[in-house]
């Protein structure tokens, strides 16, 4: 029986996961804020459903939570850093206070968890830990920076956490999901800055204006989304990267091409700040 310990599992991709994975027998830790909320939602699953109370910013909460999950079910198979938060408004309309609040999540709680978990994982040599990121992890945009930086960040670390923990038998895989229909964009998730600026009317001020219209219209299944992520789960050589939905892959698509056409104009500017006595192969490859 794989055990899984899954973060932000009352509602959204958290919940869903959680769902599938017990239901095909699997052993399941899914914490929340409220983990009463997870047991209503996820009734008659016994034993192999524990529930519990994890805000990840409480650094103690979490290591209290880690150690029930291994006193109830003996390991830590599967790790998934989902729980996380948005914020919506311009860089400049961001308060410090949202800008710490929405890096307490999604960065320094992603951290907090796997502080916590990753020791059980090496002692085993074995494991996954599923990194939720986003589309807004490798293409930002108006309106969404402060959020969509956090989701750079978990890219970054999970790049160096693969790096370092392929060697101990532990996989990492960011999953990048585009517009899924869960309740990100309800007011619980996604906070919306009070200060607005006129000048950003047309770039994140249009954004603020046009996401109450994609709420719960958006083109990803929840449902199918989490049944990707247990085939990432169960994969025997994971992606470092996997996108979910086919507006991610065409964002993704859109900005590699855009990346290629930028660096060929500027190649020469890149290529002229080495210095005169570097070997040619560092200073251009193929030149």
């Amino acid at each position: 029986m794989t055990t899984w310990f899954i973060t932000g599992a009352s509602r959204g991709f958290g919940r869903e996961i959680a769902r599938q994975a017990l239901d095909r027998g699997d052993g399941v830790v899914a914490t929340a804020r409220n983990p009463e909320a997870v047991t209503r939602a996820l009734p008659g699953y016994g034993g192999r459903l524990l529930a519990l109370a994890l805000d990840v910013t409480d650094e103690e909460q979490v290591r209290t939570a880690v150690a029930a999950a291994v006193e109830a079910f003996g390991t830590i198979d599967v790790l998934v850093n989902n729980a996380g938060r948005g914020l919506l408004g311009a860089v400049e309309e961001a308060s410090d206070a949202a800008v710490r609040a929405v890096y307490d999540t999604n960065v320094f709680g992603l951290l907090a968890v796997s502080r916590a978990v990753l020791p059980v994982m090496r002692r085993q040599r074995s494991g996954r830990v599923l990194n939720f990121s986003s589309l807004g992890g490798f293409s930002s945009s108006a309106g969404f920076g402060i959020y969509c930086s956090t989701k750079f960040a978990v890219e970054g670390i999970s790049e160096a956490m693969h790096a370092e923990l392929a060697p101990l038998g532990i996989g990492v895989t960011l999953v990048e999901p585009g517009y899924f229909r869960t309740d990100f964009l309800d007011a619980g998730s996604l906070h919306t800055e009070d200060t607005v600026i006129a000048d950003y009317a047309a770039t994140s001020g249009a954004v603020r204006g046009a996401v109450p219209g994609l709420n719960h219209a958006q083109p990803g299944d929840p449902v199918k989304g989490a049944a990707a992520v247990l085939a990432l789960a169960d994969a025997g050589t994971p992606p470092v990267r996997a996108q979910l939905g086919s507006d991610c892959v065409a964002e993704l698509e859109r900005k590699i091409a855009q990346l290629h056409e930028e660096s060929a104009v500027w190649r020469h500017l890149a290529l002229s700040t080495d210095h005169d006595d570097a070997p040619a192969r560092v200073r251009s490859p193929g030149a």
